[in-house]
């Protein structure tokens, strides 16, 4: 089992407060209780911490932050509370997303201010997919991994003890349901226990474990041509623990999907592309969905789709949009950006009929000059239509990216059980813990996951750094 009683013989070494799992959640969980001058060890399952932070696009949308303000961007958290909940048709945990509307602007203030995280606003993004401001708060470099580098940079100058090849197997547990330690097994087989006074679950979802997938998930773990694009280590190890203390679990069911990844590279396509009039057909060349819609749901729109994939169809305009950033940069060197003159000569070299490309390019023209109704709802207006050519496609196929189900917690990030008790001293963020989006798919906001990875983190920090120095009065 791993999940025992406490050993007779207690642990070989004691430390206030342990955290598990080194991305986003995990480093600011680590951050925060060393700001609150508590010895903290972060332990890392893989030998280089990479996972779901350095895979994302690196941003969290976050309301009320400084650098919003200094973009003339007005926004409070009760603005991003009512987006929440009507994202996620009102069923997002009210409390949990009252403590991510209020908390995320300040965590944001608080990286860049006391531990120097180059935040900056992407301003392109604004009204799109539940945010009705501009909340996209991303590095320079606009990836994942830069933010993880800054963030482990970050603990490292805090004085964070990181462990990696360090893989928590057993969590220890008195009778009243108080974490007292783990063990960890390291690459060799070595094996090490460290008692703590506060546990914080920082080990993402479950989006690697195909059983939990179809149990939870079976309108996406079913699909023919599933596909799932995420850290092999999301296994809901932390998951399954927080359940075995006796934990409520919260909208298991629910996930964020991509509808757009590059067949078969495994590579981001940048969503501002179509999001600014670019359209997606499948192998028909037609169209077969509203893609502003959402971009989570999408990938549920492409994959019962022939062959489970489609074509994001765009001119020079939408390109320049991308070209600069690093994903687009290498689809294009690995060749998977194709590019024609015209209509019939794109639609020769990706292999869809001519005419019926032809004809929706012509029926997106027409949409977007206001003198036809798009069948799916979409509203084109507002952007320039389509030019006759250059034209570009890229082939694309929906994944399962992240999930967003996980332990119940409160407003300080504690795991709370069924009866709406809290866990004495078990913390839980990022995949971890139940998200803001509410059940399946299409209550995600764009960017929520590392918004709750860097908030949830940072609370579970703070308050299991005052839970272990109460135990250790």
């Amino acid at each position: 089992m791993p999940v025992k009683p406490t050993p007779p013989g207690g642990f070989d070494i004691e430390v206030p407060v342990v955290v598990v799992g080194a991305g986003a959640a995990g480093l600011a969980a680590a951050l925060a209780a060393r700001d609150a001058g508590v010895e903290v060890i972060l332990l890392e399952r893989d030998e280089v911490p990479r996972g779901s932070t350095s895979m994302s696009q690196g941003y969290a949308c976050a309301a009320g932050s400084r650098i919003q303000r200094e973009a003339g961007v007005e926004d409070d958290p009760d603005t991003f509370y009512a987006d929440i909940m009507a994202r996620s048709k009102g069923q997002a945990d009210p409390r949990i997303a009252r403590t991510i509307a209020e908390n995320s602007g300040p965590v944001i203030d608080w990286l860049m201010d006391r531990h120097g995280i180059p935040f900056r606003m992407n301003l392109p993004w604004s009204g799109f997919f539940g945010h009705s401001v501009n909340r996209m708060h991303g590095v320079p470099s606009r990836t994942g991994e830069e933010l993880h580098e800054s963030l482990q940079h970050a603990a490292d100058k805090a004085g964070v003890t990181v462990v990696t090849g360090a893989h928590v197997d057993t969590v220890y547990h008195d009778p009243d349901g108080r974490v007292t330690g783990i063990t960890l097994t390291r690459k060799d087989g070595a094996r090490e226990s460290l008692g703590c006074g506060g546990l914080v679950l920082a080990t993402c979802g479950f989006g690697a474990n195909e059983d939990m997938v179809q149990t939870h998930i079976p309108s996406f773990g079913k699909t023919p041509y599933y596909r799932y694009f995420g850290h092999e280590g999301n296994e809901g190890e932390g998951i399954q623990w927080g359940r075995d203390l006796g934990a409520a679990l919260g909208c298991m069911d629910s996930f964020q999907g991509y509808g757009a990844l590059a067949e078969p590279h495994g590579i981001i396509v940048n969503y501002d592309m179509i999001m600014h009039g670019g359209i997606m057909v499948n192998t028909e060349g037609k169209r077969f969905s509203n893609e502003n819609k959402d971009i989570s749901a999408q990938s549920l729109e492409i994959l019962p789709q022939p062959g489970g994939i489609g074509w994001v169809v765009v001119d020079d305009a939408r390109r320049a949009l991308a070209e600069d950033l690093p994903e687009f940069r290498e689809l294009v060197s690995l060749g998977a950006v194709r590019s024609a003159d015209d209509a019939r000569s794109l639609a020769a070299l990706i292999g869809v009929p001519a005419e019926a490309l032809e004809a929706t390019l012509a029926e997106s023209r027409a949409m977007t000059r206001g003198e036809a109704t798009c069948p799916f709802g979409r509203d084109f207006t507002g952007s320039d239509p389509l030019s006759e050519g250059p034209l570009y496609a890229l082939k694309v196929t929906g994944a399962l990216f992240h999930t967003q189900g996980g332990l119940m917690v409160d407003e300080n990030a504690r795991v709370l059980r069924e009866d709406g008790s809290a866990l004495p001293n078990l913390f839980a963020g990022g995949g971890a813990a139940c998200s803001i989006s509410g059940h399946h798919c299409d209550g995600y906001l764009p960017a929520a996951g590392l918004c709750m990875a860097l908030t949830l983190g940072r609370l579970a920090g703070q308050a299991a750094a005052r839970i272990s120095a109460e135990e250790l009065v």
